[in-house]
């Protein structure tokens, strides 16, 4: 990265690692999902194939990860659980919870035709997350028997009131009829009025479900003596089991590694670890989204080097989904595989939690970036699923603020030149090694010069988009809306924009000096 005097904004780049020696647990949601449920008409109370995808999904995210030891998941909701020794992103909360929340969207998306053939997605789904730390593995065990038990009475209830209502009854009157009742009654009216004995529905819908790794044995082959040779080998296993009580713990020791007996049934005390992660009020916040891997991705699926325009433009088209569902953002910056979305400092989006803000930030653009795949680059199919990772910095100042778009946008002239020149070289047959020595300690004259010369590039001429990086932003024109006696009426209407121009200096700003409302 490039030297230069707008830098000193990754001083307020906090640490936010989660203290050593801790298990981690990430809890996703979805965010919105009773109405997301209505939208595609799930089946109420509990819709297996809805459930199947989570499910699905939670397995992707074992198989990809291996840090994760354990998930469990009810509903639009999963937990996943890293051992105290996960040193899995320097233990960095907000790496750890996008790059979660991220490719489980992103797979989610991926695989909905798997699961509903017959739907189409009518809106995009996104999570939100949150880390929290549990000393011990038997808060683990605890915070996870909270959440198989929570799953049982929602369930018990949800399957009551729906009964109730397909009977007749109206939400009012279910609730009215169910408020007060305990778990016999419950099951006294499913049993009575509808024939339903609870205990013999499905295992999902009562104890959730149980993503591991489990140990089974397999033969890989046949020794001279005819004996089989046995290996131990992990599969990652979907179970609906109890994990309150002992039995599914001590058939699995080796998931928690840690004997851990119970001795408190009120397991929400587990809630108090969940610490506050607010960041200050009156300071600015800047989400900033990066591509995981996105080098390798970008190989796979052909990118054009240096720059691939169309990648470039579904980035863009993302970030404006964004600042369309989120209004609390009121600008956007991007390059590459990269993004940083900019809240003011009056926001109170998701009440200005950080875990909370950068998950719904980055499910909501890898939701975005699948979907729309097909819409710029038609000709590829994806091979594997795209996710990303984020972080909130809060920044007190908004002049401080352009100066970290100012940052990012130098750092987006030097990269690409510097891009531009070594890719040019490997292109005219040079290997990668011969084209970064070419190119070592040349400054920004001989770069120009190499290209022009070489190969009749001049940079200045270079798409803007390539060279300033693209501005997300709400544009304010005025429109037409009527004819009073021949009078027109105008109003000023805000378009989400898409434009490549200098942030450096001041005349954007002073053109749009409604975005940071600063004199």
């Amino acid at each position: 990265m490039a030297n230069s005097k707008y830098e000193y904004v990754k001083n307020f780049e906090a640490d936010d690692r989660l203290p050593p020696s801790n298990w981690i647990v990430v809890r996703i949601d979805g965010v919105h999902f009773h109405r997301f449920s209505s939208i595609h008409e799930f089946e109420k109370p509990n819709d297996s194939a809805a459930l199947h995808l989570m499910n699905s999904c939670a397995s992707a995210m074992l198989k990809h990860f291996p840090d994760i030891v354990f998930a469990y998941g009810v509903s639009d909701e999963y937990s996943f659980v890293l051992s105290e020794k996960s040193e899995f992103y320097q233990r960095r909360s907000s790496k750890n919870v996008s790059l979660f929340v991220s490719y489980f969207t992103s797979a989610y998306v991926t695989k909905w035709k798997e699961f509903f053939p017959n739907y189409d997605l009518k809106e995009l789904p996104y999570f939100d997350g949150r880390a929290v730390c549990y000393p011990k593995a038997k808060e683990v065990r605890d915070y996870l028997a909270w959440r198989q038990v929570d799953c049982h009475i929602n369930n018990q209830y949800n399957t009551c009131f729906w009964m109730l209502v397909k009977s007749g009854k109206t939400k009012r009157e279910a609730q009215l009829r169910l408020k007060g009742t305990q778990t016999k009654e419950k099951n006294e009216i499913l049993l009575q009025q509808f024939g339903i004995n609870y205990d013999e529905l499905p295992e999902m819908f009562k104890k959730g479900s149980c993503v591991f790794r489990n140990k089974v044995e397999e033969i890989v082959k046949i020794d001279e003596s005819r004996n089989p040779v046995k290996r131990h080998k992990n599969i990652v296993t979907i179970d609906h089991v109890d994990i309150i009580g002992p039995k599914f713990w001590d058939e699995h020791p080796y998931i928690l590694h840690e004997d851990c007996s119970m001795v408190n049934n009120n397991y929400e005390y587990v809630k108090k670890f969940e610490a506050d992660d607010r960041l200050p009020p009156s300071n600015w916040i800047v989400v900033r989204i990066l591509g995981c891997d996105f080098h390798r991705f970008s190989s796979m699926h052909e990118f054009e080097k240096p720059n691939d325009s169309n990648a470039l433009s579904l980035m863009s088209s993302c970030a404006s989904s964004l600042l369309e569902k989120f209004p609390e953002i009121i600008f956007a910056y991007g390059v590459s595989d990269e993004y940083s979305f900019v809240l003011s400092e009056e926001s109170e989006f998701c009440e200005r939690q950080a875990s909370e803000i950068v998950s719904s930030f980055v499910s909501y653009f890898g939701s975005a970036y699948v979907m729309k795949w097909k819409e710029f680059l038609p000709d590829r199919d994806l091979k594997e699923v795209p996710y990303f990772k984020g972080r909130a910095v809060c920044y007190p100042k908004a002049k401080i603020v352009r100066d970290y778009l100012a940052w990012k946008q130098f750092d987006c002239h030097i990269s690409n030149q510097y891009n531009t020149c070594f890719w040019m070289l490997v292109k005219s047959g040079k290997t990668e090694t011969e084209a970064q020595l070419c190119l070592k300690d040349t400054q920004e004259k001989e770069k120009n010069e190499m290209l022009f010369c070489q190969f009749g590039i001049n940079y200045n001429k270079l798409p803007e988009m390539f060279k300033k990086g693209s501005c997300v932003f709400r544009n304010k024109v005025e429109e037409i809306v009527k004819l009073d006696g021949g009078i027109p009426v105008k109003r000023c209407n805000e378009i989400v924009t898409v434009d490549h121009v200098d942030i450096i200096g001041p005349r954007f700003w002073d053109e749009h000096p409604y975005i940071l409302h600063e004199d």
